[in-house]
């Protein structure tokens, strides 16, 4: 039975670690992009109509009745001798936005994000009339038009106004129709290549080594972000799809990154700590103020006067004590050697920046 338990134990921690080795891989398609497949911005400047009584004021926003006036004018409605009487209260200017996918075709559908430009209190339940998007090089490569739905809203009393969420920005989900579509080129030359979202040497290298095993050495590796494929006479599409599907490893940098403003702390797995004795305690003060009213005698032409009366404590906190953190060979072993110190994470930020100043925090440290 002894000897069934300890069979049993060992498959037990082998499936543990074969599971975190699973685990610790992931797929090429989530680490690198392939060089030319990439969206583009598109921005435009349009009109919301149907806003109640939320829109542009006319004396504020006079580019919001130009506007107007010139739609209306396209539309053969001429109101020039009449925009003295023309409300917008109604009606915004607007800007909108939307990233146009590669390989979207003409007609295919897009979303689009619109904001106010003048100012218009609240697009909630507006419509965006007819609206071209252009690209950087000023082709309209899109046309937005869509009723807006916005998870914002607002109210007001006579004492108190609350908004939730920005009222003045909305969402129109497929609110543009491609008119035109973006050529992409691939694989100029036989050559195709991928680039790393995080920059490593050691990933780079086997990512390489992953695709040269399963596919053939068409892998080549030029810098710690780019890994070149010469692909030969091997079709673009199909060889991509089996890459994307490739695990690797990826290896990351030792870096503790700190936000002090909200205490935030983010290590990496590689942190290491160099055997460090560590002394930490808070210096409190606290004051206290109670002022006392001295009344002067019965019948005396004294007047009533206060006093001050003023409390001071302090707390210099002399159960700290000080503590050695060993060599820590993991990240879990680092934080638990100074969680075992009792600080939390606000003294833990200046306590791993100290570190960092006497030399042992063998990592580097971010401060945003």
């Amino acid at each position: 039975m002894r000897a069934l338990f300890f069979i049993l134990l060992f498959g037990v921690l082998a499936a543990l670690a074969s599971s975190d080795a699973i685990a610790a891989t992931v797929r090429i398609k989530d680490i690198a992009d392939v060089e030319g497949i990439r969206s583009n911005q598109l921005v435009g400047y349009g009109l919301v109509v149907g806003l109640n009584g939320t829109g542009d004021r006319l004396n504020n926003s006079l580019f919001t009745r130009e506007s107007l006036i010139s739609m209306l004018e396209r539309l053969g409605v001429n109101i020039r001798d009449q925009e003295a009487k023309l409300q917008t209260l109604d009606i915004a200017a607007v800007m909108v936005t939307a990233d146009l996918p590669a390989f979207s075709h003409d007609g295919s559908r897009i979303d689009v994000t619109v904001s106010a430009t003048g100012d218009a209190t609240d697009l909630s339940g507006g419509t965006l009339l007819v609206t071209p998007l252009m690209a950087a090089d000023g082709d309209v490569y899109a046309v937005a038009q869509g009723q807006m739905v916005s998870s914002a809203f607002s109210g007001k009393g006579a004492g108190a106004t609350i908004t939730r969420n920005i009222p003045t920005s909305a969402h129109i989900a497929n609110g543009a129709i491609v008119e035109k579509e973006v050529p992409v080129q691939l694989g100029g030359r036989g050559v195709l290549h991928l680039s790393l979202r995080n920059p490593d040497l050691t990933t780079a290298e086997r990512m390489a080594s992953v695709i040269n095993n399963s596919i053939g050495d068409i892998a080549r590796v030029e810098d710690p972000r780019t890994v070149a494929l010469a692909l030969g006479g091997l079709d673009i599409m199909s060889t991509l799809g089996r890459i994307e599907d490739l695990l690797v490893q990826p290896d990351t940098p030792a870096i503790v990154v700190v936000d002090e403003a909200s205490g935030t702390i983010v290590m990496g797995n590689n942190v290491r700590i160099s055997t460090v004795a560590i002394a930490q305690g808070n210096l409190t003060i606290q004051v206290s103020e109670t002022p006392v009213a001295s009344q002067p005698g019965p019948f005396s032409s004294g007047q009533t006067a206060i006093l001050p009366r003023t409390a001071i404590k302090v707390d210099t906190e002399p159960g700290k004590r000080l503590g050695i953190l060993s060599d820590g060979p993991s990240l879990r072993d680092l934080v638990g050697g100074l969680n075992a110190l009792g600080v939390g994470p606000r003294d833990m930020i200046s306590i791993l920046q100290t570190i960092k100043a006497a030399g042992a925090l063998q990592a580097s440290l971010v401060v945003r």
